[in-house]
C-alpha cells in the first residue's frame, strides 16, 4: 500500500506543478509536473499489474489447495486452500 500512496502523492503533485506551470507560462514548471506525473502512473500501472499477478497465483494455489484437501479429506489444507483464493481475491482487485 505504501506504493499507491507514494505514486498517489507524485501523480498529484506532478499535476499540480504541471498546471500551475502552464498557468504561470513556465515551460520548465509544466515539463517537470508532467514528466512527475507520468513516472508515478507508469510505477503505479506496474505495480497493479505485479498485485494482479500475485493474486492470481494464490487463486490457483488456493483452488489446488482446496482440491487436493477435499480429495484427501485433509481440512488444514481445505483450509489454507480457502485462505490462498481469498487473499488472491484481494490481491486482484486492490
Amino acid at each position: 500500500m505504501t506504493d499507491r500512496l507514494s505514486n498517489t502523492y507524485n501523480s498529484t503533485v506532478g499535476g499540480a506543478k504541471q498546471t500551475v506551470g502552464n498557468t504561470l507560462g513556465s515551460d520548465q514548471l509544466a515539463s517537470s509536473g508532467a514528466q512527475q506525473k507520468a513516472q508515478a502512473d507508469a510505477k503505479q500501472t506496474a505495480t497493479d499489474a505485479q498485485n494482479k499477478a500475485s493474486g492470481l497465483g494464490n487463486n490457483v494455489l488456493g483452488a489446488a489447495q482446496k482440491a487436493v484437501g477435499g480429495a484427501t479429506n485433509d481440512k488444514s489444507m481445505e483450509a489454507r486452500g480457502h485462505g490462498n483464493a481469498a487473499l488472491g481475491d484481494v490481491q486482484r482487485n486492490v
